[in-house]
């Protein structure tokens, strides 16, 4: 069956593809992309896509490693493709202006599919156009825009194509969700070829994982420790007990103190900390969360706590990272505290 985005697309015609570049955008992404579909005209000698590459203003953009790529038109010319991609990465928050938001939400309203490459994910999710679906970004910004965007089914899938929203994770992902589109559209075997040409060793599928464990940690007892770390992450902002976490496995605690210590090299406890407080410097850092929702968010009943434990792991007060990553432009300028905040703490202390 095809997916939404693949039906959209005429099997006669070529697809024509856009590229919405945006400041700082990551070029490994983009190309990734892009040469997928390059590669499947090359492999089936057809025209199957058309490409428009096209920066969000009229001089230009300069990708994160300073290149400046040669563009095809201008913003009018993506009025005429089935699919455009917004392509971001570090500097997002800035690069996603409201002319940024304008675009997007033009072309969403001309029906036409909208994708994200990196954390271009990140301008699709301001502008409104992701409410409601699944949506991947890379892992750095995955807890930010989770508190950010309630309204979005985050993920920590490599690609994830829901309808006419297709978002992918960064780096090599955004290769994975083309071949995906392109075998959606031009069946396996051309999606196969295109694999071969670029010597991949597998196409990641949609439920794939981002950060999987290296093979020189899979050992006796990993699958449990896996759990146990899977019920962690999950875990952040209402700690579970390591009993608890035990009890879930199940195993006792005993045997699950031995699997941290063995692979770890420290306490279910530990980890547990140091898990919820990398959570809080992710959420300092890529994030425009006040520093009493963020000590919310990872868990901790009171300021004094969150910070105590912060400045023994990093060696600064949560307030120093902030003040730091204020330097960085793309973090905005910390908002008020939500309501939902207000209520989460207010359950806590009632607690």
């Amino acid at each position: 069956m095809l997916s939404d985005c693949a039906s959209i697309c005429s099997q006669e015609s070529p697809t024509k593809v856009g590229f919405l570049l945006l400041n700082d955008y990551s070029m490994i992404a983009f190309a990734n992309a892009l040469e997928a579909f390059r590669m499947a005209n090359y492999i089936s000698r057809r025209e199957l896509y058309r490409w428009e590459v096209v920066p969000i203003t009229e001089q230009g953009v300069v990708a994160s490693n300073g290149l400046q790529m040669h563009t095809t038109g201008d913003l009018r010319t993506l009025d005429d493709c089935s699919m455009v991609m917004v392509c971001a990465g570090v500097d997002v928050r800035r690069a996603t202006t409201d002319k940024v938001h304008q675009v997007l939400r033009h072309l969403a309203g001309r029906d036409i599919a909208l994708g994200a490459l990196c954390t271009g994910s990140y301008a699709l999710a301001s502008a409104g156009l992701l409410d409601n679906y699944r949506c991947s970004v890379h892992w750095e910004n995955l807890a930010a825009m989770r508190e950010e965007f309630p309204r979005i089914r985050f993920t920590q899938a490599v690609y994830v194509i829901d309808h006419d929203r297709f978002t992918s994770s960064g780096g090599t992902a955004p290769l994975d969700m083309v071949l995906r589109l392109i075998r959606d559209q031009h069946g396996r075997q051309l999606a196969t070829q295109i694999s071969e040409q670029f010597i991949l060793e597998r196409q990641r599928a949609e439920d794939d994982c981002q950060k999987a464990p290296q093979p020189e940690c899979i050992g006796p007892g990993y699958e449990h420790l896996a759990e146990a770390l899977q019920f962690m992450a999950a875990n952040i902002e209402e700690p579970l007990s390591v009993l608890e976490i035990a009890n879930a496995i199940p195993l006792s605690v005993r045997q699950l103190e031995r699997l941290f210590h063995r692979y770890c090299q420290m306490s279910p406890a530990q980890y547990y900390m140091q898990l919820r407080l990398q959570r809080a410097r992710e959420l300092l850092t890529h994030s425009a969360l006040p520093i009493m929702e963020i000590t919310v968010a990872c868990g901790f009943q009171s300021a004094s706590h969150f910070c105590k434990a912060y400045r023994q792991l990093f060696g600064h007060a949560p307030s120093e990272e902030r003040r730091q990553s204020k330097n960085r432009p793309d973090i905005a300028v910390p908002g008020t505290v939500s309501a939902r905040t207000l209520q989460q703490a207010e359950r806590r202390i009632a607690a």
